[in-house]
């Protein structure tokens, strides 16, 4: 009797220790599925933003334009304005209000030269003796800034905690290989990321991503359901820089987040109807030659 209730025992708790083998499947399955859509969902949530700011950059460089040319031409800027003034009944010159007792009509005409010869003051700040508007120290932002060039992929494989991320390790002519992290796997499989040559910007600001230190952008032509590597043309090797004709070659050392440089750029990096990587609609190229997408024409390069 005691042998048979045993056994019972036995056969309940082998049940159960299968039933619990099974749920910790079902939720071994459930964590790779959240961590697969939280890494998808943050790089479209870095996309989307980047796009955002880029955007707000923009409206704020064409206001900046457009308040350097109305200084060019002669039409005054206005801004805050903290002096109280009484209101004029007589056609006068309003004067700031004060506590200060009535004094005589000398006084009154100083006092008006004195505020009258203070207004120039702003202009000398933002004016050169020509009268032109002071020129920035800051260099154009344009592609001349951008380090761009030939990079050679030694390997690829999968990102450990991120299922949708590349960790590479790219020859972009130095004297060590680069480290660099690439939102890739669900566009191109890993078989055809290995031994490639690709185009890279190397002055980036490096940045963690998923525990380890990116490097550089791996430049590809993209649209929401297809990406292409960027290929150089044949015969170049890793190092070799990528030119912009019209555009001095002058790269940051590393570009400044907060100067948003790249992102000011980004919108006019496209692939034209040739599928030539450009900017502005001229050609990168590299020793001469084109660098180009496999099929994407017309796309943004991003």
């Amino acid at each position: 009797m005691f042998k048979m209730a045993t056994i019972e025992v036995m056969k309940r708790l082998e049940k159960r220790a299968t039933a619990a083998e099974q749920l910790i499947e079902i939720i071994k399955r459930h964590i790779n599925e959240v961590r697969t859509s939280e890494s998808s969902y943050g790089y479209e949530i870095h996309r989307l933003k980047t796009e955002n700011n880029t955007l707000r950059d923009e409206i704020e460089l064409w206001k900046r334009r457009l308040i350097t040319s109305e200084k060019s031409k002669g039409i005054r800027q206005f801004s805050g304005f903290t002096t109280l003034m009484k209101p004029s009944t007589t056609g006068v010159s309003s004067e700031p209000i004060t506590n200060n007792p009535k004094v005589s009509s000398d006084s009154e005409d100083k006092s008006s030269s004195t505020v009258t010869q203070k207004q120039p003051s702003v202009k000398k700040e933002t004016k050169n003796k020509g009268g032109e508007p002071k020129k920035s120290d800051e260099p154009t932002v344009d592609v001349g800034r951008l380090d761009i060039r030939v990079g050679h992929i030694i390997s690829a494989k999968k990102h450990a905690d991120a299922d949708s991320l590349y960790v590479e390790s790219i020859d972009v002519g130095e004297e060590k290989p680069r480290t660099v992290i690439s939102g890739l796997v669900k566009f191109i499989p890993e078989a055809e990321m290995q031994d490639r040559m690709v185009v890279v910007l190397c002055n980036l600001k490096p940045s963690k991503m998923r525990g380890i230190m990116s490097e550089a952008m791996v430049m590809c032509a993209s649209t929401p359901d297809k990406v292409e590597l960027l290929c150089p043309p044949e015969g170049t090797k890793p190092g070799d820089l990528v030119h912009v004709e019209g555009y001095e070659r002058n790269p940051d050392t590393q570009l400044n987040p907060k100067k948003k440089i790249f992102e000011l750029c980004a919108p006019d990096l496209k692939t034209n109807s040739e599928g030539f990587a450009c900017y502005k609609n001229i050609p990168w190229v590299v020793n001469g030659k084109n660098v180009t997408s496999q099929t994407l024409k017309n796309v943004q390069v991003k």
